[in-house]
């Protein structure tokens, strides 16, 4: 425990020295005045949030499924392959939904989605039936690949194209960090309820709250988005063009 709160120290510490930094240097590398723009901080931290749980997912669930389950890893990579899938198949729908909703509206109502399937699986026992399982993984990847298009597209928007190279850097080191932060928040969450029930054998039972939590985190993800206006990056969608051509094809 000592070396992890020195670690953490010495983080605040750093983030701290580079934000001074960054804002007396006129060409830092990571420009954290690209964050005055809206739709590029809604962006940054939501996708943050939002990435966390993606990034605790794919550590808990595998565990939940080898070492809870006791399923195989073949078995357990067949059941997981199935959020590839799903996002795979919102690919085609994507611009469709934004085109229509908005990154606002999409970006809110999605957050609830996704981060409800996440918690939805801690709800999985050793006697829940396979398809169901697949069917639930296979819809939740779906609108969590949304959820990425979205932001994805949202955070690059309104980005002038000089200053593109920048933002593309910053919202990469951003996503690598919340993917790292994610794993870490599901080990100990994990390793804590381990602790409570006796520190003995992992089983089914230690792993509901840590996808809970990450779900809750992943909803928390909207508070973000709930200061866009409606029409944001509406250039990029159309969704603000489309609602003012319907007066016109009525007449």
């Amino acid at each position: 425990m000592p070396v992890v709160i020195a670690l953490l120290a010495i983080g605040a510490a750093s983030l701290t020295a580079y934000v001074r930094y960054s804002t007396r240097n006129p060409h830092p590398i990571i420009d954290l005045r690209l964050l005055t723009i809206p739709t590029f901080r809604a962006g940054i931290y939501g996708g943050f949030l939002f990435r966390i749980a993606i990034g605790a997912l794919p550590f808990i669930l595998p565990l939940m499924l080898q070492l809870g389950f006791g399923l195989t890893p073949f078995h357990s990579g067949l059941l997981t392959f199935a959020s590839a899938a799903g996002a795979m198949l919102m690919k085609a729908t994507a611009g469709p939904v934004l085109r229509r909703f908005g990154f606002r509206r999409t970006l809110i109502g999605n957050a609830v989605i996704s981060g409800a399937f996440v918690a939805l699986y801690g709800l999985f026992s050793p006697v829940t039936p396979g398809w169901v399982i697949l069917a639930l993984l296979l819809a939740g990847g779906f609108f969590r690949s949304l959820q990425f298009t979205g932001i994805n597209t949202l955070t690059m928007s309104d980005i002038p194209q000089p200053r593109m190279s920048q933002a593309s850097s910053f919202s990469s080191i951003g996503q690598q960090l919340s993917l790292s932060v994610g794993v870490g928040i599901g080990a100990m969450v994990l390793h804590f309820t381990i602790a409570m029930h006796g520190a003995g054998p992992i089983t089914a039972a230690d792993f509901p709250p840590a996808f809970f939590l990450v779900g809750a985190i992943a909803v928390g993800s909207l508070l973000f988005y709930l200061p866009l206006m409606p029409d944001a990056g509406a250039e990029v969608t159309g969704h603000r063009l489309g609602r003012r051509a319907e007066p016109r094809s009525a007449e």
